[in-house]
């Protein structure tokens, strides 16, 4: 069974390993912007991370929205992060054209498990927990694995925009289309 739990230092070294997978690629869901994956490695940096992630769940930080990360893990194994899952309480201009609330990755040796979806699924409960009716979800339109997962939750494609696609995803209970002008 999937898992998220708030990034600690327990698993630290294991979610730099899980960064390390990716190879450099960008790191979406991960919430390290404005810190260099490298430095992260070291024991200040990480504490300073940490403590932008701990008042950036009630507080945007650095000129970001209100967010929380959460580390994906399985019950089965709890020390390994499989991913990392990011959830915006809010939009800007930008997030509504190309960020969306949710961004999310599962580092390349966890694919292919369901592990995307699962955490997807135990995020759109933290959205509604806080309210949220409507999630916006973006991926590229060549990223036809994370459209896979964003279709399995519930997603309702709005159109495509640049290299992006657009999905919402009603979660007051509602089916079909979600009018995106609330």
């Amino acid at each position: 069974m999937i898992s998220l739990v708030l990034p600690d230092r327990s698993r630290w070294n294991s979610w730099v390993a899980a960064m390390d997978e990716f190879d450099g690629a960008v790191l979406h869901g991960f919430s390290t912007f404005g810190f260099d994956d490298a430095d992260l490695r070291t024991s200040d940096v990480f504490d300073q991370w940490l403590r932008r992630e701990v008042l950036q769940r009630s507080e945007g930080q650095d000129g970001f929205v209100p967010a929380t990360v959460w580390w994906i893990i399985d019950d089965a194994d709890p020390s390994e992060v499989l991913g990392s899952i990011h959830l915006r309480h809010e939009l800007n201009d930008l997030l509504l054209a190309e960020g969306g609330h949710i961004g999310y990755a599962v580092r390349p040796s966890a694919r292919g498990r369901g592990v995307a979806t699962a955490a997807l699924e135990l995020c759109l409960e933290e959205a509604r927990r806080r309210g949220i009716t409507r999630i916006l979800l973006v991926c590229e339109t060549d990223n036809s694995l994370s459209r896979r997962t964003i279709l399995s939750a519930g997603g309702v494609l709005e159109n495509t925009h640049g290299i992006f696609e657009r999905y919402w995803i009603a979660l007051d209970g509602s089916r079909g289309r979600v009018d995106a002008s609330h």
